[in-house]
């Protein structure tokens, strides 16, 4: 079993940055894909981020491409989403997962089969 903590979320104005971590347990936690979604109010869950197993590959959604980082300690089993120049249209629960089945479905909510309980991020105008 795989649990995911994240933290980090918080109120930030637009042009703000956070740092957004997620604790994974498990011992084989580089054997995963590690995924960051976000779920705004009457919107759907989306993908944001993810990254390779060795953290050298990594994807993100072009809303976010060129002001979120992804990145990952594989020695502390944390994935961070580094997250700079915020809008308030970030504004959304974000929540962590993990692919530990293997599909590689990276960017879509179903090709995770673990969950955190997401972190507030709230960006004002």
């Amino acid at each position: 079993q795989v649990q995911l903590v994240e933290s980090g979320g918080g109120l930030v104005q637009a042009g703000g940055s956070l740092r957004l971590s997620c604790a994974a347990s498990g011992r084989t936690f580089s054997r995963y894909i590690m995924g960051w979604f976000r779920e705004a109010p009457g919107e759907e869950r989306e993908f944001v981020a993810a990254i390779s197993r060795s953290g050298g590959s990594t994807s993100y959604a072009d809303s976010v491409k060129g002001r979120f980082t992804i990145s990952r300690d594989n020695a502390k089993n944390t994935v961070y989403l580094q997250m700079n120049s915020l809008k308030p249209e970030d504004t959304a629960v974000y929540f962590c997962a993990v692919d530990t089945d293997g599909s590689y479905d990276y960017s879509r909510r179903n090709g995770y089969d673990h969950w955190g309980q997401g972190t507030q991020v709230t960006v004002s105008s």
